[in-house]
């Protein structure tokens, strides 16, 4: 499918950031966005590069009414030479047709996505940052639009593609931070779509959120909702603790988002010699190991943090220091390896890096 490219007016070009120090994550949207139509009888249909602008929705587009919205999250990161690069993105094309496939969407093509990611990137170039720990990050999104109401599927789609530049995702960049765990309210349950980038499995969990960030804490740390005992992920991300010499995960069982970063960091430490355990984690045996000594380490690991280092964790009422409360080593180890890939600074004996430019 030929991608029709409209270029914006020069005059009509946004003022790129000039302190690259102040980007913030997810404020600042670039000139252009890469769209495509769906509909049953054409399948996907004028794809297109043009102006960012809004899109126009009929009140009755189903996205507004039955959430068959999914998206994901990517990054275009620019080398110390010049060199422009993508982290593993046939891993995030792969996830959101798994994602459309469970909430009854339209798949997108595989070379099509990858196509219109890479012109776009490619077009935006002036617009990824320079700076350490800055890149363009990208937001591929779908969402339902025929004009329906009464629960199915819908027979109509756009896909998208947003991106802007973006700093730190917290706002204490890399530094340790506080988690609160919820038992009150859960993410997602075995046998829902808790394992899909669906847009309502992040508006379930803004409630919580809020709470923990009016206690001083960063993000949520969920249990399971069948027993509120093991842990599952932390806030937009997996998560993952070092007790005594082995690093722990838990399990991908249904309601936990297959993250990226998540496999990267478990491939990595594995070539390093560390046992890896995807299993089943309790609090009680978190508080158990934080008790005696060998609850070494805590990170969360996103596309948007890479991985970010937890300090501190509260449950019922108390505060748990992990560690001595600083960043760890395999912590730190693993968060300078992933970036060094990712910006071309290091070998990348596992194919990871997408070279576009």
């Amino acid at each position: 499918m030929k991608i029709k490219v409209t270029k914006v007016d020069p005059e009509q070009m946004k003022p790129k950031p000039e302190d690259e120090s102040q980007l913030g994550f997810g404020k600042i949207f670039a000139d252009y966005f890469f769209i495509v139509e769906y509909d049953r009888e054409k399948g996907w249909h004028n794809a297109s590069i043009e102006p960012l602008r809004p899109l126009s929705l009929d009140p009755a587009a189903m996205c507004l009414h039955y959430g068959q919205e999914i998206f994901e999250g990517m990054k275009a990161y620019r080398g110390k030479n010049g060199s422009i690069y993508l982290f593993r993105p046939e891993e995030n094309i792969n996830r959101m047709n798994r994602s459309a496939k469970r909430l009854c969407m339209a798949q997108i093509d595989n070379d099509l996505f990858m196509e219109g990611l890479k012109k776009l990137v490619l077009l935006e170039k002036d617009w990824i940052p320079r700076g350490a720990g800055t890149s363009l990050y990208i937001r591929p999104t779908m969402i339902a639009t025929e004009p329906a109401l009464g629960v199915h599927p819908s027979g109509q789609y756009i896909f998208y593609i947003i991106a802007g530049p973006v700093g730190a995702y917290y706002p204490e960049g890399f530094s340790p931070t506080k988690i609160y765990v919820s038992e009150k309210y859960v993410r997602a349950a075995q046998g829902g779509v808790g394992d899909c980038k669906a847009a309502g499995n992040y508006a379930a969990s803004l409630y919580a959120g809020q709470e923990a960030l009016e206690m001083g804490y960063t993000q949520v740390l969920w249990l399971d909702a069948r027993e509120r005992k093991y842990v599952e992920e932390v806030g937009t991300s997996n998560i993952f603790f070092v007790i005594g010499d082995d690093l722990i995960t838990p399990p991908l069982s249904g309601s936990i988002l297959p993250g990226v970063t998540r496999d990267s960091v478990i491939r990595l430490a594995k070539s390093w010699g560390v046992n890896v355990r995807e299993e089943r984690l309790s609090m009680d045996e978190i508080l158990s190991s934080s008790a005696d000594g060998t609850l070494k380490e805590a990170f969360a690991s996103g596309t948007a943090a890479v991985v970010s280092p937890v300090g501190q964790i509260y449950y019922r009422g108390s505060e748990y220091i992990i560690g001595d409360g600083s960043t760890g080593p395999l912590t730190e180890k693993l968060y300078n390896e992933i970036l060094q890939i990712q910006y071309g600074e290091k070998e990348d004996p596992f194919g990871w890096r997408v070279k576009i430019s």
